[in-house]
């Protein structure tokens, strides 16, 4: 680097200007793509550009492309079990784009949505992700007809928006094959509430591979609704499972610890596979938990490109992109 411009601290557009040789309009239109010129000239600009260090500075680029690039995520997940993934593959897909993301949490006011969206839009964001807690459920607050691009992700968006969500059946279908692949005949599903998109997905494919021998045993998404599911298994007569396929970790976890107080082996005498890989949650389980891992993070490093394109003016096809799902086999199956 030239040692006149490394003494002058923070690099500028001048810098670049009178290290290629060029003037500043030429410079500042090679960077960002516009204008004409040879191309062996923009090259030029921009590896001299690499060499001596120079950022470009948000605030210009923004008044020279009228762009913030910021992001906005919006979510009701106020928990994070699922927007903090998310958001993670978000930042992680924008940040060699010089794009920064800001997280609103709404909870389930509707109000405080309202606000926080019109936060976003005074500060100009070039889009909004908005992600929540589960599949079929909307955001309490209205973002159609802004001025900005949204993108949905593990939320409902309206039937006109691009959509992302993790491929439900698919995964259920992962887990069921796994269990089979590995000699077990009786499987049961225990699972969460019916009245759940992502529940009915599941069972339905579960049903597929393993038959309608099993009811699929619905409840909630706790790990007491997995030692209920255990004592109503075995106090009913008849041959017993010697696999369980649960709807979340929560309640694969309860069901291993009633399967532990009846000295039935895990997975010896019955493998059992969760869902969600909730990492604190699968690993900490004893045995460690055999669980369908969403791929959240990908989730939301596809949004922010998603995101990004349509801020950009490129063309994106609206509709649900279902993303797959894989397993992360462990000690419990």
């Amino acid at each position: 680097m030239d040692q006149e411009v490394a003494k002058k601290g923070r690099i500028t557009i001048h810098d670049v200007a009178a290290a290629a040789g060029v003037s500043i309009s030429t410079a500042s239109k090679a960077l960002n793509d516009t204008g004409r010129m040879g191309e062996k000239t923009r090259e030029r600009v921009k590896r001299v550009a690499r060499e001596i260090g120079f950022r470009p500075n948000a605030l210009a680029r923004g008044l020279l492309s009228k762009r913030s690039f910021t992001i906005g995520l919006l979510t009701n997940d106020t928990y994070g079990r699922f927007t903090l993934p998310v958001m993670a593959g978000v930042s992680e897909a924008l940040v060699d784009h010089g794009v920064s993301v800001f997280l609103c949490a709404i909870e389930d006011d509707p109000a405080l949505g309202q606000i926080h969206v019109d936060a976003m839009l005074d500060k100009q964001v070039d889009g909004i992700i908005a992600s929540g807690k589960r599949l079929d459920r909307s955001l309490p607050v209205d973002l159609s007809n802004l001025p900005v691009p949204v993108v949905y992700a593990f939320t409902q968006g309206p039937p006109d928006s691009v959509t992302l969500r993790s491929d439900d059946a698919q995964g259920a279908r992962l887990a069921v094959e796994w269990l089979v692949k590995l000699g077990r005949r009786r499987i049961v599903h225990v699972t969460g509430p019916e009245s759940f998109f992502s529940v009915r997905e599941r069972a339905g494919a579960y049903r597929e591979i393993a038959g309608d021998e099993e009811p699929v045993m619905y409840g909630v998404w706790s790990e007491g609704w997995g030692h209920e599911a255990v004592a109503k298994i075995w106090s009913r007569s008849g041959k017993k499972p010697d696999a369980i396929f649960c709807g979340n970790d929560q309640i694969a976890r309860g069901v291993i610890d009633a399967l532990r107080e009846r000295g039935i082996g895990v997975p010896e005498d019955v493998a059992i596979v969760g869902f969600d890989n909730w990492e604190i949650m699968a690993a900490q389980t004893r045995p460690p938990l055999t669980s369908v891992d969403m791929g959240l993070k990908a989730l939301g490093r596809e949004a922010g490109l998603t995101v990004l394109a349509l801020a950009e003016g490129r063309p994106v096809e609206a509709g649900v992109r279902k993303l797959p799902c894989h397993i992360v086999v462990r000690q419990s199956a």
